[in-house]
């Protein structure tokens, strides 16, 4: 093994940004160097996490300026951006500008919505702004991991929690051909996938024993899993999709529906997706349905699927901060720098949280 790498969080105290911290402090090859926060730039990284204090006793959050400063410690760099979107292609311009001058390298994977369209004016019909770097976006590559067989960008986009859950179902389908291109999908999502910052929908109060759907059919994810489903299969879906607030912290549940394609029985829409995921380290195929609590904490996800009459319906659960956004983003890591892919990835799920 080579030196650790040295790492850039962009984001650093939102929820995104601690899983990225916790899993950069467990990883053999990556080694922390700038907590970036715009609004706690001096203060200690235990202070927003405590759960981190062991592996930062000492850390503190620096300024963009001060992670621009250090750029030449290092021959190259990586940088995960949990940065919000329209903030993050900023940032990561200006650090890969200031690479660029000081003849360093950067590895930059985004876990925000930045880089994860091809097109600038799909990015703006989605977000309603125009994007910062449209020149940049032809360096980034976004996809589920595992429906990339090769990456000929630099860079690497994640796509968000909710698509993560929802790809890994479609795609497969799409790919075989074995449903109709047209789905809807329920899924239910824990209270960290709306961010830190506290809202009304977040309130414990509201949140707590509680379950109600938002923006049903006008989420912003469903674009982009059209999209990424385009990329990945060449061919174009239509999707419904209704997400839900769920009482729970963290961890995705989506129920995929679709019309059977002819000569599919659950059998043997259970083979194929065992045998498109047969090479994944982190997507298992389930005889039933998983459970949440099967996957919170870990980079692990879930699905199975079930077949009558003629309507498909696949389930698929992950945890939102994990697979769906910081652990996924490390998997891309790996995979661009030409590490083993489940590199410290594969601590299982907590089970009783």
């Amino acid at each position: 093994m080579s030196r650790p790498w040295p790492v850039i969080v962009l984001g650093g105290t939102g929820y995104v940004g601690g899983e990225m911290l916790r899993l950069v402090a467990g990883h053999p090859q990556l080694v922390l160097a700038s907590a970036v926060s715009t609004s706690r730039a001096g203060g200690a990284v235990a202070a927003s996490f405590a759960h981190l204090s062991p592996s930062y006793p000492e850390a503190r959050f620096v300024s963009l300026d001060t992670a621009v400063e250090r750029l030449g410690d290092a021959p190259h760099w990586v940088v995960l951006s949990a940065a919000p979107h329209g903030a993050s292609a900023e940032m990561v311009v200006r650090l890969l500008d200031a690479a660029d001058s000081a003849g360093v390298e950067l590895t930059v994977v985004d876990a925000s919505a930045d880089f994860r369209f091809s097109d600038a004016n799909a990015f703006e019909g989605v977000y309603g702004q125009p994007h910062s770097a449209p020149g940049r976006l032809p360096e980034f590559h976004c996809a589920v991991p595992e429906h990339a067989d090769r990456i000929d960008t630099p860079h690497a986009a994640h796509p968000g929690c909710f698509a993560t859950a929802m790809l890994l179902a479609i795609v497969p389908l799409v790919q075989a051909g074995a449903s109709t291109t047209s789905f809807h999908v329920s899924a239910v999502t824990g209270s960290t996938g709306a961010g830190r910052t506290p809202r009304v929908t977040t309130h414990h109060p509201v949140r707590q024993s509680n379950l109600f759907a938002y923006l049903p059919l006008a989420h912003r994810h469903a674009p982009e899993v059209r999209a990424l489903t385009r990329a990945a299969t060449g061919r174009d879906i239509d999707l419904h999709f209704v997400p839900h607030s769920g009482p729970l912290s963290r961890g995705i549940h989506a129920t995929i529906f679709a019309e059977r394609g002819s000569g599919n029985d659950a059998a043997d829409l259970y083979a194929l997706l065992t045998e498109y995921y047969a090479g994944s380290d982190f997507v298992g195929i389930e005889l039933d349905p998983p459970r949440v609590k099967d996957i919170v904490g870990s980079n692990y996800a879930r699905l199975s699927v079930t077949a009558a009459d003629d309507t498909i319906v696949v389930c698929s659960v992950l945890d939102n901060l994990v697979k769906g956004a910081a652990g996924g983003s490390i998997q891309w890591v790996n995979r661009l720098l030409g590490l083993p892919e489940t590199l410290g990835l594969t601590t299982p799920a907590a089970g009783w949280v």
